[in-house]
């Protein structure tokens, strides 16, 4: 994924409002991530516990989404598996629901995909964050493999919620 700055990331959302978009919160280490190694740039909100963002190059441009997710302190020891990068975890899977964009958003229709709580599935794809003992399934795709697997579902996702 290209680097991108605050700006363009308020301007690539979809699903809440200019205003909305203004006022969330961005990460103030925009410089530090590790670019190369993302299909998105996703994080939860340090000041609101039930809200997540992700921003996805799509088509060649950036499309981000505005989620409602559990707080941190909701987690259950339930074992999941994430919809995008086919991760499996104790307790670190929550389900993410994003309104939908446009009229169908205002009147309330919205989209869920079970999400690594910590947004960190492009890591987890490249073996570069551990996801705990048993995570992964034993598959026989390649990292590139499992790398367009993880955009096309989350492109999937994105689709349904621009829909």
């Amino acid at each position: 994924m290209k680097p991108l700055t605050e700006r363009e990331i308020r301007a690539a959302f979809v699903n809440c409002t200019k205003g909305e978009a203004k006022r969330l919160s961005v990460p103030r280490d925009l410089g530090d991530r590790p670019w190369e190694d993302l299909d998105y740039l996703g994080w939860r909100d340090p000041l609101a516990p039930g809200r997540a963002y992700l921003v996805a190059e799509l088509d060649g441009r950036p499309r981000a989404l505005a989620l409602r997710c559990p707080g941190l302190s909701a987690r259950t020891a339930r074992r999941s598996m994430c919809s995008v990068c086919v991760t499996t975890r104790t307790g670190g899977v929550s389900l993410m629901v994003a309104p939908k964009a446009g009229k169908a958003g205002r009147q309330g229709d919205s989209v869920g995909i079970y999400l690594c709580g910590d947004l960190a599935c492009s890591l987890y794809v490249r073996g570069r964050q551990d996801p705990g003992p048993g995570a992964r399934l034993h598959e026989t795709l390649t990292t590139e493999e499992k790398i367009l697997r993880t955009v096309a579902n989350l492109s999937a996702f994105v689709a349904k919620v621009t829909a």
